[in-house]
This record gives structure tokens, sequence and C-alpha cells, in this order.
């Protein structure tokens, strides 16, 4: 290959050398043509062969340099080839011996699983004739079991099942009470400190103010000047206040039912106006009712602003002012709203302070924390969510729209201000005196205590004591163990919780005692 490339190389040169003779040679005779065309030309054509072979030899000259350059650059091109090949072929060859290492061994590992699968399976047989026989001898212990305790399996397990449960409610009782009693150590003391104090420290009139919506006449003969000439008198009434006029067989009385208590408290002092004027008659009645719905209007703006002067609970709204000012004609178990809001607003403030919390925002809460009681005869919903709304649209702040709305538990708590406001909610319902109960509904709740004591199964007897704020469970001594009695109070207790309505707290007390009684004959 080397000589052929030499052979090229050097074919190249000389036909290089050729074309440049001729070249010289035909400008030469050009030349000598174009100066004489006949003189002298054989010395030009001697002068030309001279420069025509010392151009051939420097040609050759420099052909052979050139096809030395090029000889020398091959050579060094092939030589760096020809140690490229044997550098691939000697990586080649290393990994022709590691592939063949490698497939020695996955050879060897493959050998090695055919073996540990063959003893795994040897072991599974093992193991399965195990298992069988293990069964075997379990029904055999199993029915050698059952004629021994001359119990069936079904039996068996549900006996062990009450006992499991047996055992898990004794835990689960012994820890419950060893919980509680820590947390009522700890957290009983200090809470009944606080609450004592605010109720020290605040000293109200108790409220027995009642409304009712039977108005006294001085004779039953007024009753016709009521009703008037086929009726009128009272249609115009009724149409003027908003209130039905009931006039039954009831000697000396007239009743006026509305679900509003201002327009109530309207109808009543109207109504009284015209018995005492004489004077009744649709004009008259018009007139009567304008100039008391005016002065009512103006007396429900005088209480708020004396309920929020007396609370010092800052500005208000005209809107909160007037509603809180109509809390003055409504009660519940005859304990007047207004007042009790009030009341609540000075508890908070005192519970905010004992605990360092802002007095201001409690009282404030405490005050309106009833405010939709007012609105809820209008309004569909509970009183704390349609107060909270009221709120809420007169630019109250978050934090006492929360205190309201949380203060019976139906929204979640965001702040301290709901479970102040409950508390003083119920510490005020709950006071001597504050509310008071129709004798049905008293004897009502007492029937249901005793109800919810006798559903429990264990429970012997029952009887609701002190009006109501304690409950005795006797149980049956046989059935119903320490651990269970404990259990059982805390079931009453809930139940009593879910069930009923109450100021307060209810006590519940369970009782179990045995007594051996014999006759000596």
């Amino acid at each position: 290959m080397t000589l052929l490339a030499n052979n090229f190389v050097e074919n190249i040169a000389y036909l290089a050398a050729g074309v440049v003779i001729a070249t010289l040679m035909w400008w030469c005779w050009y030349r000598f043509l174009k100066k004489s065309r006949f003189s002298r030309s054989e010395n030009v054509v001697k002068e030309a062969k001279r420069v025509a072979e010392t151009i051939l030899r420097e040609a050759k000259v420099s052909a052979s340099e050139q096809a030395i350059k090029y000889r020398k650059e091959v050579e060094e091109s092939f030589a760096h080839e020809r140690k490229e090949l044997e550098q691939l072929e000697s990586r080649l060859n290393e990994r022709d011996i590691l592939l063949n290492r490698q497939l020695e061994q996955l050879v060897q590992r493959e050998n090695h699983l055919h073996e540990e699968q063959n003893d795994l399976r040897k072991k599974e047989a093992a193991l399965e004739s195990s298992w069988c026989e293990i069964n075997n001898q379990k029904e055999v212990q199993k029915r050698k079991l059952e004629e021994i305790s001359h119990l069936s399996q079904t039996e068996a397990r549900e006996m062990l099942i009450k006992q499991i449960e047996e055992c898990a409610l004794k835990d689960a009782s012994d820890i419950s009470r060893h919980i509680i009693e820590d947390a009522r150590i700890s957290a009983e003391e200090e809470a009944r400190k606080v609450i004592s104090m605010a109720i020290q420290r605040y000293a109200s009139e108790h409220s027995f103010e009642t409304t009712t919506s039977t108005l006294a006449l001085p004779g039953d003969e007024i009753k016709g000047r009521i009703i008037g000439r086929e009726g009128r008198n009272i249609r115009s009434f009724e149409s003027a206040t908003g209130v039905t006029v009931l006039i039954d067989d009831t000697p000396n009385a007239v009743v006026l039912s509305s679900f509003d208590p201002v327009r109530r408290e309207v109808a009543r002092e109207s109504m009284n106006r015209l018995i005492q004027d004489g004077r009744i008659h649709p004009t008259r009645i018009e007139e009567v009712v304008a100039k008391v719905s005016q002065e009512i209007d103006e007396a429900v703006v005088r209480a708020g602003e004396a309920a929020a002067l007396k609370t010092g609970v800052g500005p208000l709204h005209v809107d909160v002012i007037r509603l809180l000012g109509k809390l003055r004609f409504r009660h519940s178990f005859s304990q007047n709203l207004l007042d009790h809001s009030v009341e609540v607003s000075h508890l908070a403030g005192l519970l905010a302070g004992e605990l360092g919390v802002d007095v201001g925002q409690a009282k404030r809460a405490g005050l309106l924390h009833d405010i939709g009681k007012a609105l809820n005869h209008e309004v569909e919903g509970a009183h704390a969510i349609v107060g909270a709304d009221f709120l809420r649209r007169h630019g109250e702040s978050p934090a006492i729209i929360d205190g309201v709305a949380s203060h019976h538990e139906e929204v979640p708590y965001n702040g301290i201000l709901g479970i102040l406001v409950s508390s003083a909610d119920a510490i005020s319902a709950s006071r001597p005196g504050a509310r008071s109960e129709s004798m049905t509904t008293y004897i009502q709740r007492l029937e249901e205590l005793e109800k919810i004591g006798k559903s429990f199964d264990g429970v012997e007897k029952c009887f609701a004591l002190q009006a109501g704020r304690e409950m005795r469970v006797i149980v049956k001594p046989e059935i119903v163990d320490d651990d269970a009695a404990y259990h059982l109070a805390r079931s009453v207790a809930r139940k009593v919780e879910e069930v009923l309505q109450y100021p307060g707290q209810i006590r519940v007390t369970v009782i179990r005692e045995t007594r051996c009684v014999e006759f000596a004959k």
C-alpha cells in the first residue's frame, strides 16, 4: 500500500512538471515570434530547452520533497490507526474475559438458586405435613376440651369475650377514674375559687317579674264596649296593634295574644288606657295605640341605653340599643331577659378580671349574648346564631360575635369569650330564685329524671331529690359491681345531659349495698 502511494505521488509530480514545461515553452515561443519571427530561432530554442530542463529539475526536486512529506504523514497516520486498533483489540479482549467471568458467576448462582428452591420445596412439604398434624391435634384437643368443660366452641368463645369485656371495662373504669380525679384535683379548686369570687363580688336583686297576656277588667259589662257594634271595636284594636284579643267566659278578664312582646305590651297599655278613659271607638283606639307605640319605642331606647350605661360597655349602634331595650319585655322562666343580660355582663367581666382577659370585651359579649331572643320570633334559627348575624351586620368585632354565637355551643369556641359568657349565663340562670318554673314543668322534669335512671340495666330504684338537683340510683348488687356502678353513674349523667335542659347541675349518686336478712324461729 505504501508503494502504490509513492508511485501515485511521483506520477502527479511528473505530470505537473510536464504541464509547467509545456507552458514555458509555449510562452517562450510566443515571445520569440513576437520579437522576431525568423531571426535567432535556434538560440531561442536552445534557451528554451535549457530553461525547460532547469524547471523540470526544480519540479522533480519539489515533487520529491512533497512525496517524502506525504509519505511521512501517511506513515504517521497509519501508525496512529494501528495503535488505536491495538488498544481497541485489547479492550475487546478484556471485555470478553469479563463477560465470560460474569457468565460463569450467573451459571453458579442459577445452580445455587435451583438447590435452594429444592430445599424450600422440601421444607414446604414438611411444614404442610406438620400443619396437618397440628390441625388434627388441635381438633382432638378441642373435642377433649368440649367433653371436659361441657361447653361448645361458640359458648366458650362467648364466655371468653364476656370475661375480656369485663376486664376491659374494669381497666377503662380505673383509668378514667384516675384521670378524672387528677383533673378534678388540679382544676376544681382554681375554678371554684374564680367562680365563687365572681359570684361574691356581684350582688343583684332576684328578678320575679312576670308578664301575662291576661288583662283584668273592672266588670263584665266592659267586654261589650270592647267588642263594639258587630265587633268593629275589637277588629279595629287588633288591626292597630297586631295583637289577637280573646274574650271568653272568664269573668273580669280579657286575653291578649301575640308573638311580639313589644306589641303585646303596647296592646296591654292601650287597652288599660281605653278602659280608664271609657271612650272606646275606632278613632279613639287608633289615637291611643299610636301614642302608646311612640311611648313604648322611647322606653325601649331608654332601657337599652340604661343597660349599656349600667354595664359600661361603651357606645353601641342605635339599632343594637333598640333591640337590646326590647328584652325588657321578654322573660325566660319569669326572669327578665334585660336584667339577666346585665347580670351576665357583670359576671363575665368579673370572671375575665380573675383570669386576666379583656374585661371590656367580656362585659360587652355578656350584655349582647341574648339579643337574638328579640329577633327569633321574626327570623328562623337559634337565638345565639341569629344574634351573632345581627351583630355582624352592625359592625361588632369578631371576638364579640364569636362569644355570642358560641355561648350555647351551637358553634365551636374560637376564643375564651364564648366560654366566659357561657359560664356567666349558667351562673345567672342557676342562682337561687333567678328563675321560676311552673308546677307542671317541675313535676315533668322530676319524672323524666327518674325515668332516665330506671332505663339502665341493673337499676332497682331511682329517686329525684332536692328539687331535681340530685338523682339517687339504687342498683342490684348481684348484677352491678363496684366498677360497673362507677361506670353507670357516668352513663346516667351523660344521658341526662343529652335528654334534658335544666339550669345549673344535677348530681348523680349510685348506691350499691348488700343486705343479708335471716329470720330466727
